[in-house]
């Protein structure tokens, strides 16, 4: 310890400590998205839809036998995890909430793990720290009910979420086998637009759509976002997890309806067309290794 710090505290050395106190509080908001004290930074203003992209972690596949595939056969085995937010000028969306919830990080200085799953960011900093809580979120709408996709649904309870209603219903059957339903069961009691398996204009300028897409679950969707800046986006869930289903026509073998799922990836990729969108599997590697990552961000 220095020796000045043993001296009484005048008012000259008071203004010193108070700046010291300072510098050092403005160091601490400046720390990685996983410390648990994050300054909120003020939300940019948009003209037109924006999406952010949310690092969740990996799932480290090594044998793909349950998607229909040897590891030969496919480019990247691996699955990434993210999830996204759609600003509009209208409010925001949060589409799907991670694979570990954020709980799990508390007191950790490096990745949370479990089986051949792996994170290493926290979702809610990397959401503050482009200007939003969860209480800012109007919406929120998940893909599906799988674990890997619900991780921190609860904290958004407090948005209007949207969703199938085949979906929501299995979602709370306890006759359905479902991995770690404890992290989305705030939404049991959250404010609900239910749908049939319909699709829904969310902000009613046809920029932001959730499209009802299912059979790798009852319910599952996904959601089309048009940009500005460039082509229009499917955001496609677990539509498909690798590229190279599209033209195998294979699915996993854990789907809820596989006849389901192939006429969905029809109608879906005739959708593609018609509107000139691009589709963003959600678990592929190579795609978001082109993406900019939160704080960035697509528009």
């Amino acid at each position: 310890m220095h020796t000045a710090s043993r001296l009484p505290l005048t008012l000259p050395r008071l203004v010193v400590a108070l700046a010291t106190l300072i510098t050092a509080g403005a160091a601490w908001s400046s720390l990685p998205a996983r410390s648990p004290v994050l300054a909120q930074v003020r939300p940019p203003a948009v003209t037109s839809p924006r999406i952010y992209v949310f690092d969740n972690g990996m799932l480290n596949v090594t044998d793909p036998k349950s998607f229909g595939f040897t590891r030969a056969e496919l480019k990247e085995s691996r699955l990434i995890v993210v999830s996204y937010l759609i600003v509009h000028p209208k409010g925001t969306l949060m589409f799907d909430a991670g694979l570990f919830p954020d709980a799990d990080f508390a007191g950790k200085t490096g990745p949370v793990g479990q089986g051949n799953s792996t994170a290493s960011r926290p979702l809610l900093p990397q959401l503050a720290a482009v200007g939003y809580r969860p209480s800012d979120i109007s919406y929120f709408a998940l893909s599906h009910y799988h674990g890997d996709h619900t991780a921190n649904a609860n904290a958004f309870a407090g948005s209007t979420w949207i969703v199938q209603r085949r979906e929501r219903d299995a979602m709370f059957d306890d006759k359905v086998d479902i991995i770690n339903r404890q992290n989305f069961s705030a939404l049991r009691n959250a404010k609900v637009t239910v749908l049939d398996d319909a699709d829904l204009d969310v902000f009613g300028d046809g920029t932001v759509v959730v499209k009802s897409a299912p059979g790798h679950t009852p319910g599952h969707q996904v959601l089309f976002v048009k940009l500005a800046k460039r082509r229009p986006v499917v955001l496609a869930g677990d539509l498909y997890h690798y590229p190279e289903e599209g033209p195998t026509g294979r699915t996993p073998v854990f789907e809820f309806d596989r006849a389901q799922t192939l006429a969905t990836r029809a109608k879906i990729d005739a959708f593609l067309k018609q509107t000139g969108a691009e589709m963003w599997i959600e678990h592929d590697v190579p795609t978001h290794a082109k993406l900019p990552f939160a704080p960035k961000y697509v528009e």
